[in-house]
């Protein structure tokens, strides 16, 4: 297997970048960036530290995050497994991306940027869910925006095919394989009613 290890060699097999894909890129959210973020529920929050990269799904009822100005916007943390994987490299780098879907829309829409977390009841004291609140915000700062054209999704057919998940290894399955005394089935009956007991 041949390997591209210079930037020379990768760039000698594309052509040019579409003039498009630069002038899209804004410095700071724009009103319609705002408004399509606004009806976001769902990222992908990616993340880079000592150990690695991490990338990790976000979502809630409403807007998956508010945003506090036009270079500003806050994530709030909520109840997860407790790896802290994401929030772990925050603090030792800072570097972060966020990948908005919102079902139906063939566009993604990225914003790259500088995070940090904050504990200030003043920030977490704002978001609230079912009368909780999260132990931390992600606060990131964007240094870039723009939309991912539609072609991955297309292609993916994601939001059209309607594939059937029956046949995939189940949750409980996959741990039962890394632990062969881990109780799968049981596992399973119970997430869809545990689960959202512990959503926030």
């Amino acid at each position: 297997m041949r390997i591209i290890d210079s930037i020379d060699a990768l760039q000698a097999l594309y052509d040019a970048p579409v003039p498009a894909s630069l002038t899209k890129v804004a410095r700071a959210l724009t009103p319609l960036y705002r408004r399509w973020i606004g009806a976001a529920r769902f990222c992908i929050l990616s993340t880079v530290g000592p150990e690695g990269t991490d990338a990790s799904p976000r979502g809630d009822d409403g807007p998956v995050v508010r945003i506090a100005d036009d270079r500003t916007i806050w994530l709030p943390d909520w109840r997860g497994n407790n790896r802290l994987d994401c929030l772990r490299n925050i603090v030792t780098d800072g570097r972060a991306s966020l990948m908005f879907m919102v079902p139906g829309s063939l566009n993604v829409v990225r914003v790259n940027g500088r995070a940090v977390l904050t504990a200030d009841v003043g920030v977490t004291g704002t978001f609230e869910q079912r009368g909780k609140h999260p132990k931390t915000v992600i606060v990131l700062t964007v240094d870039e925006v723009y939309f991912q054209c539609a072609k991955a999704l297309m292609r993916s057919g994601l939001w059209t095919r309607g594939d059937d998940s029956d046949g995939l290894p189940s949750a409980g399955q996959l741990l039962q394989e890394r632990d062969s005394g881990f109780d799968a089935e049981g596992y399973d009956l119970t997430y869809p009613t545990e689960a959202p007991k512990r959503m926030w």
